[in-house]
């Protein structure tokens, strides 16, 4: 018998598909069994939440990934295109693999900054592995992966702030229209932009107070260190190499190593210098607290000649005014975090509330979608949680669906 296979994504799986093998171990996917027709919704779920990333289907067993030529698009929240388009999937189906991502990503990024710094031989393998398993995680759904490395701790921003710019900058050129592979090499030139600071002393990096003027010129030698790491042990592309040994230079000339200026700055290296400082600000540092993501946004707005302008608002499209984990009240008194934007208009996100700000207390949860007709409630502005002693605040949204 002709089998009719087809090795798709996960989150491209659709009730009446065949599953012919998963492309997993058989211990990483919640089924007994291998082969089979899916029936619910729950069931991709499941997988998705598993963290398998690719199955295979049998078309002549069951149906077959939609044409995008002969399937129209829709616009509501939670929909998809298929073959050829980006995928989106709701942030809860995706928050399980984000997660998984993460853990996997930290240690694997900190292995390999340690073998670099102990003179160890790496190999580009490593990053190529990282940068697939994010890019997976980003093109199905860009605000999950985004907002889980938001809230990695002071200890880990070293080696997690480059995890989190490559999902940036993979999030950003998805936006840009750049398709999966350019997507992929974007998001290679994010992990390894910073790779510089290995070359760096941890009595610097990990300082807990601002830099003294030595030290200052110090740390602004880890593009052109991190460049000369990657020419001589990693086979980039220029590009890559461009977005390490340039990400800190800005449109007006005000940058460094070379003082490039507006078109002489590489495009990808545009899109890194962005997401590199948005991670930066909305980090909590050894000597500062992060900024909270809606005051980033409005602040960076005012660096004039700091950014592409045209970048910016695209990073800020993709972010959304209120992304998602933002604290904000709403015109109804009711306060609680962003769960997901709606892509047809960055003010009407979901909301799950769970505050009163007239009585001080909390109240019964309950999920708020903004963009619903049958909602006459809106967002009055982002509010800091510590002030209304609310902490914690990730627990809200930042949840496991397994």
């Amino acid at each position: 018998m002709v089998l009719h296979t087809k090795k798709i994504s996960t989150v491209q799986l659709r009730r009446g598909m065949f599953i012919h093998k998963f492309c997993a171990p058989w211990w990483q996917h919640p089924f007994w069994r291998s082969n089979f027709l899916i029936t619910s919704n729950t069931e991709i779920e499941k997988i998705i939440g598993s963290g398998v990333t690719d199955i295979i289907i049998d078309t002549s067993k069951g149906a077959d990934v939609p044409d995008p030529n002969t399937t129209k698009p829709t616009e509501q929240r939670g929909t998809s295109k298929t073959e050829g388009a980006l995928i989106e999937v709701p942030m809860e189906l995706e928050l399980d693999r984000a997660i998984a991502v993460y853990d996997q990503s930290k240690q694997a990024i900190r292995s390999m900054f340690d073998d670099i710094r102990m003179g160890k031989s790496v190999t580009v393998e490593t990053a190529t592995s990282m940068v697939s398993a994010i890019s997976e995680s980003v093109m199905s759904n860009s605000s999950a992966l985004i907002s889980i490395v938001r809230l990695k701790t002071a200890d880990e921003y070293t080696y997690m702030h480059s995890v989190a710019v490559c999902a940036l900058m993979i999030g950003l050129a998805k936006a840009c229209g750049y398709d999966k592979e350019a997507c992929k090499e974007v998001g290679l030139a994010g992990l390894l932009h910073d790779i510089g600071k290995v070359m760096i002393p941890n009595t610097i990096i990990n300082k807990a107070g601002p830099l003294t003027e030595e030290e200052h010129r110090i740390m602004r030698t880890h593009p052109e260190r991190g460049h000369e790491i990657l020419k001589a042990q990693y086979q980039v592309s220029e590009a890559v190499l461009d977005v390490c040994l340039h990400h800190h230079e800005r449109i007006d000339g005000q940058g460094y190593p070379h003082g490039l200026v507006g078109d002489h700055i590489h495009q990808l290296t545009k899109i890194a210098s962005i997401c590199d400082v948005y991670d930066a600000v909305t980090s909590t540092r050894p000597y500062k607290s992060g900024w909270n993501p809606s005051k980033a946004l409005k602040e960076m707005a005012k660096w004039d000649g700091h950014f592409d302008k045209k970048l910016f608002q695209t990073f800020v499209k993709m972010i959304g005014i209120y992304p998602v984990g933002s604290f904000v009240r709403l015109q109804s008194k009711k306060m609680g975090v962003v769960l997901e934007q709606d892509k047809n208009s960055l003010l009407m996100p979901r909301v799950k509330v769970f505050y009163s700000a007239s009585s001080r207390s909390f109240i019964d949860e309950e999920i708020i979608d903004l963009s619903s007709e049958s909602t006459n409630d809106s967002i009055v502005g982002p509010e800091n949680p510590a002030d209304w002693k609310i902490y914690n605040i990730e627990k809200y949204w930042a949840i496991s669906t397994g």
